[in-house]
């Protein structure tokens, strides 16, 4: 009998990696890995809203143990820090609005995980996320797709795998819908069959993210000018960190008419309000593109493209502008494009491509991610 591949699941202690190891079971010899990457005591954390925390490391062993099979935990915290943590916080004090479970994606589970994995021995990691993997045979090239259950598809996040991850990479919960993973973590008797899903990013688990920017970075940042579109003085802000594009509520002042964020200047400590109709365009920019499923095309294509995690996929042409750089038209404008977020693009279900700018300004009529 031929030797069977393994696997080194990770298992963040929530339903969906713990019935991803239990799947994987059938077919490959499996560990659980779980990354250690923060204290709880560290953030103040609530465990019912996040991942990776002291008391998820716990969940994760005993389903782990449940399933009879071994069980590592790994301290990244040094590396989650500069790679996310960091980023995080740097996007935020430079006017973007970043998305750090991209980076830990791209940086902790499929760099750092998959890298400790090969030293170990094992074939594969895998992740509990929602989305699947195939190879074309016709263009020699793995391909990224939705996740079966569209409702909880998680391929937005993993725009940044490279063509060699995804050949050592599983998702084993990809062809099933969340209510057949809590049913299948039920059958097991596994204890977090009912576990709520996370919610908010791991480190900032009460959403405030610019006292946790405060906090970690010690820096207090100085209050400036609301601005319109004109540069005309409409009031103060409190600082630049406390405000994201599209934001009305919580502005601290009050203008007669409601007012919303278009944009943000680090560099002047301005932000801009306008109304609601200015925070629509049709033309979106991404650099730092990574083709996923496809090489970059040498002509326009038609896609469904996202532009926040949450945010439907909605119909667009791309426009290649450079191997990792392009230009999205939408067929009707979009609301609040806001920089420092993921701009991805479908081909139905198969995930295309990917990217994210570093220009903190958008320029007026056109964001640039």
């Amino acid at each position: 009998m031929p030797t069977r591949k393994r696997v080194l699941a990770a298992m963040s202690g929530g339903v969906d990696s713990s019935v991803a190891a239990a799947v994987l079971l059938r077919d490959y010899d499996v560990a659980g890995a779980t990354m250690k990457l923060f204290s709880n005591e560290d953030i103040q954390l609530d465990r019912g809203k996040t991942c990776c925390s002291l008391d998820d490391v716990q969940d994760a062993r005993y389903a782990a143990n449940r399933l009879g099979i071994e069980h590592y935990v790994f301290g990244f915290g040094g590396r989650f820090r500069e790679c996310v943590i960091d980023r995080f916080c740097n996007a935020y004090i430079n006017g973007l609005t970043p998305n750090p479970c991209i980076d830990c994606n791209r940086f902790i589970k499929f760099d750092a995980l998959l890298n400790r994995a090969e030293e170990l021995g094992f074939d594969y990691v895998a992740t509990g996320h929602y989305a699947r993997i195939r190879y074309d045979e016709n263009t020699a090239r793995w391909q990224l797709l939705k996740g079966l259950d569209v409702s909880k598809d998680q391929s937005y996040v993993l725009y940044g795998i490279t063509q060699e991850q995804l050949s050592k990479t599983l998702f084993p919960v990809g062809e099933l819908t969340k209510a057949q993973t809590r049913e299948t973590a039920r059958s097991l008797g596994l204890l977090n069959a009912e576990k709520p899903d996370s919610q908010d990013i791991c480190f900032v688990p009460d959403g405030d993210y610019a006292g946790f920017i405060e906090r970690y970075t010690g820096r207090s940042f100085p209050k400036g000018n609301f601005v319109d579109v004109n540069g005309n003085i409409l009031g103060e802000h409190g600082g630049l960190i406390r405000y994201t594009v599209g934001q009305r509520k919580g502005l601290g002042a009050s203008f007669g008419k409601p007012m919303y964020v278009l944009s943000k200047d680090a560099a002047s400590n301005t932000v801009v309000l306008g109304s609601n109709e200015e925070l629509f365009s049709d033309t979106v920019y991404a650099d730092e593109v990574n083709w996923v499923s496809i090489p970059c095309p040498d002509s326009p294509v038609r896609v469904e493209a996202k532009i926040r995690y949450n945010h439907p996929a909605q119909p667009a042409t791309l426009y290649p502008l450079s191997e990792n750089s392009i230009k999205v038209v939408f067929d009707s404008p979009q609301r609040a494009p806001t920089p420092g977020q993921a701009l991805v693009c479908y081909s139905d279900t198969l995930l295309l491509c990917g990217g994210a700018g570093k220009l903190p300004v958008p320029i007026r009529g056109a964001a640039f991610f």
